[in-house]
């Protein structure tokens, strides 16, 4: 289990999309299941919030954002923190070429709460529900 995870399995992510309806939606699910969530709604907001949080374990993010993408973040993040967990939501079919530079777990949008905790579990060594 993560050491950022607490042993009952709760953990503060991030969750961070340009789509506030998507960010909200997806606050609710981490929320639902037991975990702290927390949001922003830029890759530039998310670096700030991840700074101020040094007990964020995961970050959630789409892909495709103005100004920085999802693995632009993941990079920027894992400057402030090595190893941090970064998981890719995207709808995108195939990532484009520059994507590519930063091997990332992905989520392919939609995806439902099911999917969304399986990944969480996975990725936090958490057991499986």
């Amino acid at each position: 289990m993560s050491s950022q995870a607490s042993a009952a399995g709760a953990a503060t992510i991030l969750v961070v999309d340009d789509d506030a309806l998507i960010t909200l939606n997806t606050v609710d699910i981490v929320t639902d299941l037991g975990h702290v969530a927390l949001e922003a709604f830029s890759a530039r907001e998310a670096l700030d919030v991840l700074a101020a949080h040094p007990e964020v374990s995961l970050i959630i993010t789409d892909y495709g954002m103005p100004g920085m993408s999802g693995a632009d973040l993941a990079k920027a993040a894992r400057q402030q923190r090595p190893g941090l967990p970064v998981l890719l939501a995207t709808g995108y079919a195939d990532l484009p070429d520059n994507s590519g530079e930063i091997d990332l777990p992905r989520l392919e949008k939609p995806y439902r709460q099911e999917d969304l905790a399986q990944r969480i579990d996975e990725i936090l060594g958490l057991p499986a529900r």
